[in-house]
């Protein structure tokens, strides 16, 4: 019996079994493909996921296949300089295609000792006090002692648990693909720069792998289709360029197609007993800000090493239902700011005054940080209830006299970071290392994180320090 089984071989769920087995959780993931779709609906990583990348050592290996991007308020089609002062030592973005980080993500949980199992379609669920037990459409079956669903928002896991999705349907729908166009490059990008004068949701970009003639094209579609698992046609693609563009710019040869819309949707729970629910299978939302690989990835983070406490029984009380109560606002969080922006994505005279003012709000760099933070996660901030301004914060990475903080949670453990030298953490010292070194970046004695990089504690006081640690770490050892 494995320990964890993840349901989805996604960036979320690879994702999530990487972050299990540092802390040596046996993890299944049960993917139903038979091999990767070589789609890449998500196209890069934001800064708070260049930051994870970096936090367990994984940053080099996407550094070396992807191109920074900076693209500052990135929200409702309005690009602004990225702004001075973003709370990150990352201040970029990775283009990345998806079928990329799910490879790169899928080589480091196998590397840590991680099963994929594919061609696993999950039909039935059933879980007791012990563990939850899964039937497959071959007519196996496979138990755990959790179980996390990340299997898209369609979730099979998550219809079989009852749990609901209340939001709003699609009002609107639009065509994404990647073809190739005989146009040549100058005329594209004429013809798209006319269009979205006036239709923000129609675009044209060059093959992110540098295919030449190869374009991501996305055009509204005519209406909402009744059957959206249903791939559009090439056909379908062409009689909407030319409906806006009144070209088709010589569209042939699709290597993918697809449609999505504008439903807005979030799980009422995360957590029902031994199984809980991540990425898509929790919220849906829009595209818009490209927020969705990531806020499934950061999910996977904030409950991987939560979980694994929970297995290695080590957990204090409340620490897994955290992860609903952490990770649910932030989710709110995304489809409001995407409702927003579809709303300034709008043709009407109404929408377009409104982008008019909002771009110009964004040239106040104050504002334009807020968005970026907004967009970016890095002002995701926790609740951990009154005290220093750093608290429930993710820490950027900071330099230090022997290194960058960092580097010093690739293993996916609690940290003291201690410029006093003074402070302790024995009896969690098989959970939290304790690292004596000071950082001009940093105006605080000492500072106490959670592996998932965010401040659970400040300050030089010992006693308030034993205090803290059983809130994250679970009582003491020895």
């Amino acid at each position: 019996m494995a320990d964890v089984i993840v349901v989805g071989g996604g960036p979320t769920g690879l994702m999530l079994a990487g972050e299990l087995r540092l802390a040596g959780v046996r993890v299944v993931v049960l993917e139903r493909l038979t091999e990767p779709t070589g789609q890449s609906r998500g196209r890069g990583l934001h800064a708070r996921s260049v930051e994870m990348m970096d936090q367990r050592g994984l940053l080099d290996r996407f550094l070396a296949v992807s191109e920074k991007f900076q693209a500052g308020g990135l929200f409702g089609g309005i690009v602004k300089p990225w702004p001075d002062l973003l709370d990150t030592a990352h201040p970029y973005g990775l283009a990345t295609p998806q079928p990329v980080t799910e490879r790169l993500l899928e080589e480091r949980a196998v590397e840590l000792g991680a099963e994929i199992r594919r061609a696993c379609e999950v039909v039935g669920l059933s879980q007791d006090e012990d563990g939850v037990t899964v039937e497959l459409a071959d007519g196996t079956r496979a138990r755990s002692r959790y179980l996390v669903g990340c299997d898209g928002g369609r979730s099979t896991v998550r219809k079989l648990l009852g749990v609901g999705f209340p939001g709003e349907p699609a009002k609107v729908e639009t065509l994404l693909g990647d073809m190739e166009l005989t146009a040549d490059p100058a005329t594209v990008a004429a013809v798209v720069e006319e269009v979205r004068r006036t239709q923000l949701r129609f675009g044209a970009v060059p093959d992110v792998d540098g295919n030449e003639g190869v374009y991501r094209i996305v055009v509204p579609a005519d209406g909402v289709s009744e059957d959206r698992t249903a791939a559009p046609t090439l056909e379908e693609f062409k009689e909407q360029l030319r409906a806006w563009a009144a070209t088709d710019l010589g569209a042939h040869s699709p290597r993918w197609l697809s449609r999505f819309g504008d439903a807005t949707r979030q799980a009422e729970r995360y957590r029902t007993g031994r199984v809980l629910l991540a990425g898509d299978a929790a919220h849906i939302h829009p595209p818009t800000g490209g927020q969705g690989l990531n806020l499934g990835m950061q999910d996977a983070f904030n409950l991987g090493w939560k979980l694994a406490a929970e297995v290695n029984g080590w957990a204090p009380e409340g620490l897994l239902d955290s992860y609903h109560s952490e990770r649910h606002p932030v989710g709110a969080g995304v489809l409001d700011n995407t409702r927003a922006q579809i709303t300034l994505l709008g043709t009407d005279p109404g929408a377009a005054a409104l982008r008019e003012l909002f771009s110009k709000l964004m040239d106040f760099e104050e504002v334009n940080r807020y968005v970026t933070g907004i967009i970016t996660a890095v002002d995701v901030r926790y609740d951990f209830g009154e005290g220093h301004e750093l608290l429930g914060r993710r820490m950027r990475d900071v330099k230090l006299k022997r290194g960058r903080l960092y580097e010093l949670m690739h293993g996916g453990r609690g940290l003291l970071l201690d410029g006093t030298g003074r402070l302790s953490v024995e009896g969690w010292a098989d959970r939290v290392d304790h690292v004596v070194d000071v950082s001009e970046e940093l105006d605080v004695p000492a500072v106490l994180l959670r592996p998932d990089g965010h401040v659970a504690w400040v300050g030089d006081d010992q006693r308030d320090l034993i205090g803290r640690l059983p809130t994250w770490f679970g009582a003491a050892v020895g």
